[in-house]
């Protein structure tokens, strides 16, 4: 998957739009999503007692999709548009699954925003935080992977010098995309790192530098504080750095999700989100909850192991895999 078209000249015309996703990814996005899909659909068909969508069906809708990690406010926002919609008319099993596969998509379309790293100063710093076990760094590794992949020249900065697995981790990514690696040994000073990768970039005529930074909770203050030196670090280099904040999200802690990105979105100037593990858990309607709670862009998902299963985010496809509704071919 190539996402970005970097080397390309800036007067070239323009690729055509695309109207579909390729099959492939369709279909990692569905097999990511299946335990996630499979808890809402069978809960939300559970209420689907009669024929006709009246007020106590949408309201036993609502709990449960409370209970799919939706929270009360996408939930109540869902079943709102549900109700303009569908309300006291005549809808069975495949009807109800697309109405709510409409109204989640119609809750996350505004947050759907692709990462743009091809324009602008060069290099781009990305800054990635979260908290420990997010799969920061595997996120990292693979972004890493998809922009050498796109043609861009790539700087890694393995700031999380708490953990010798993360440089090992990282360095292993960047060798097998070619790109640049800058690594000090564990404990080193994670901010020096992280202005060493930065002054790297500028030297080299890097496209993008890609920052790891420690996993840290977001109520821990001294963590937070590295943090701030870390970001005091890069400014050295670039007044204007980083020029993307990325927090990772791990799906499978659910509702703990949330307050995450509240934390992190006031202590780090959050600009974007990736949420990861959605292959590993139900809990994929959280996305759902964020989407609606933070007005802050999702720019990939993460449904598998592999470079690949890091997809740009996709409100639409998301919502029609979450609500088990396949596209007729």
């Amino acid at each position: 998957m190539s996402i970005w078209g970097f080397g390309k000249k800036k007067d070239a015309a323009p690729a055509p739009a695309k109207t579909a996703e390729p099959a492939d990814m369709l279909g990692r996005l569905w097999s990511g999503l299946a335990k996630s899909s499979a808890k809402l659909t069978d809960d939300v068909t559970g209420v689907f007692l009669k024929k006709t969508l009246d007020q106590s069906t949408l309201d036993d809708l609502e709990e449960r999709l409370i209970r799919a990690d939706m929270g009360p406010q996408a939930a109540a926002k869902i079943v709102g548009l549900m109700r303009e919609d569908r309300f006291n008319k005549e809808i069975d099993d495949a009807g109800i699954r697309e109405a709510l596969a409409d109204a989640v998509a119609t809750v996350m379309a505004p947050r759907e925003r692709p990462l743009d790293l091809t324009d602008g100063p060069r290099p781009r710093v990305v800054l990635v935080v979260g908290v420990n076990g997010s799969g920061k760094t595997t996120t990292i590794g693979k972004l890493c992977y998809l922009l050498s992949k796109s043609g861009a020249k790539v700087v890694v900065g393995a700031a999380d010098t708490f953990r010798a697995a993360a440089i090992e981790q990282l360095g292993v990514w960047a060798e097998r995309s070619g790109a640049t690696f800058v690594a000090r040994g564990q404990g080193a000073d994670a901010a020096g790192v992280a202005f060493e990768a930065v002054q790297k970039g500028k030297d080299i005529g890097a496209d993008v530098v890609l920052v790891d930074t420690a996993g840290r909770l977001q109520n821990r203050a001294e963590l937070m504080g590295e943090l701030d030196k870390i970001l005091r670090a890069i400014r050295k280099v670039d007044d204007d750095a980083p020029h993307e904040t990325l927090l990772v999200l791990d799906a499978t802690v659910g509702q703990n999700a949330l307050s995450q990105t509240e934390a992190f979105r006031t202590t780090a100037n959050v600009t974007g989100l990736v949420m990861t593990k959605l292959d590993g858990t139900a809990k994929g309607g959280v996305l759902v909850a964020i989407a609606e709670r933070h007005a802050l862009p999702i720019h990939f998902i993460g449904v598998g192991e592999s470079a690949d299963d890091l997809q740009p985010f996709n409100a639409r496809n998301y919502a029609r895999a979450l609500a088990g509704v396949r596209d007729k071919p």
